[in-house]
């Protein structure tokens, strides 16, 4: 994967820095980086304005900054440094355009009441280049974020299929866990190395959820499958190793589980691997299990704990994402995936999958499980 070094660049060293500057579209490329860069920093488009004749796109980002200031005025955060490392994912170059997909991974360093901490975050964008014939000036004409948190990898079906798993239990509710002789989750124990099959509850290890994500916040468990959506998969994974119980039913449109690959296919719960599945086995009351409760605000959450995101407010839920960590006033940070994300402030601002009608649910776990 070819990689662009970009930073911010030590005033004494610029001299030497021209003698490194790429030429042509991956200069452009590398001039472009380096702006977002410094937009990351300063909350403006100041360093992109004469590089990008994408006026949509700078419209995107010009709303995208604005929120960011207001968030930072807001919270009273200061961003000391940022820096980015940028890679080339792949290219389709012809004499006069060139089109690539560009992976950003920035790292934030922020201030904030007497604390320091990083926030990072993994984005990709597709860029589009021209030059005129007999030119060598290159411009970035088209600017396409490929917003991972905004594309559920299933639509109505499993949406439906989980609730009616709820309404199934009527009025009178139910646990959700296993009758007793339930088959117990058929796993290989070199992929999933611990199977819940205690038979008394036990606490909720919270740290170890929050170790966990950041171990792998950047790259994908093997042990289990890596979906082109990860989010929920991923926070799943977190939530289980902080030894919630899996509630295995072996039909993907109940309970909470995983078996891996069998027999050449998937097999997962939706509520394991779908935002809006999962969203709706949390909302659903048990007396033991795997449970949680809605709380009203960010603030009431703890390490573990987790958020779904609806970007339309239609009511379908489309990100998951997991506490982690929290800032100077005790607000969480969290972390993500399929836009991998690592002490991200919680409410995705700085997101182009945010919108005004965005809507979040707060889910508080149960500490004995």
């Amino acid at each position: 994967m070819p990689r662009i070094k970009v930073g911010k660049r030590p005033p004494q060293a610029a001299g030497e820095q021209r003698n490194t500057e790429l030429e042509g579209w991956r200069g452009a490329v590398q001039q472009y980086v380096q702006g977002c860069n410094q937009a990351e920093v300063e909350l403006k488009d100041t360093a992109l304005a004469g590089i990008m004749t994408d006026a949509d796109h700078r419209l995107r980002l010009l709303h995208r900054l604005q929120r960011l200031r207001e968030r930072a005025e807001e919270r009273g955060i200061l961003t000391s440094q940022c820096e980015t490392k940028a890679a080339l994912v792949k290219i389709n170059e012809s004499e006069t355009e060139v089109s690539v997909v560009l992976q950003l991974h920035l790292k934030r360093h922020i201030e904030h009441k007497g604390r320091q901490y990083t926030e990072e975050r993994i984005e990709r964008e597709r860029l589009w280049l021209g030059c005129e014939s007999g030119s060598s000036n290159w411009r970035l004409t088209r600017i396409e974020p490929l917003v991972g948190e905004r594309r559920p990898r299933y639509g109505h079906a499993a949406v439906d299929s989980a609730l009616a798993e709820h309404k199934s239990y009527g009025n009178g509710g139910g646990s959700g866990n296993q009758p007793p002789g339930a088959p117990r989750p058929f796993l290989n124990h070199g992929v999933v190395p611990r199977i819940n099959t205690r038979s008394r509850a036990s606490k909720y290890q919270r740290e170890l959820v929050a170790a966990y994500a950041d171990q792998w916040w950047q790259e994908p468990n093997p042990a289990y499958e890596e979906f082109e959506v990860n989010c929920t998969n991923y926070v799943s994974q977190c939530v289980f190793a902080g030894e919630a119980p899996m509630n295995y039913t072996g039909k993907r449109e109940s309970g909470w589980w995983y078996k891996g690959r069998s027999g050449g296919q998937e097999q997962w719960s939706y509520s394991w691997a779908v935002s809006n599945a999962l969203h709706l086995y949390l909302s659903f009351p048990r007396s033991t299990g795997m449970r949680a409760i809605t709380v009203d605000s960010a603030a009431e959450l703890n390490l573990g704990d987790v958020i779904t995101y609806d970007w339309n407010g239609d009511g379908r839920f489309q990100h998951t994402t997991v506490v982690t960590a929290f800032d100077g006033d005790g607000m969480p940070l969290v972390n993500a995936n399929t836009v991998p994300s690592r002490h991200r402030y919680w409410d995705y601002r700085d997101s182009y999958a945010w919108t005004d009608n965005t809507r979040y649910r707060f889910y508080h776990f149960s500490d004995m499980m």
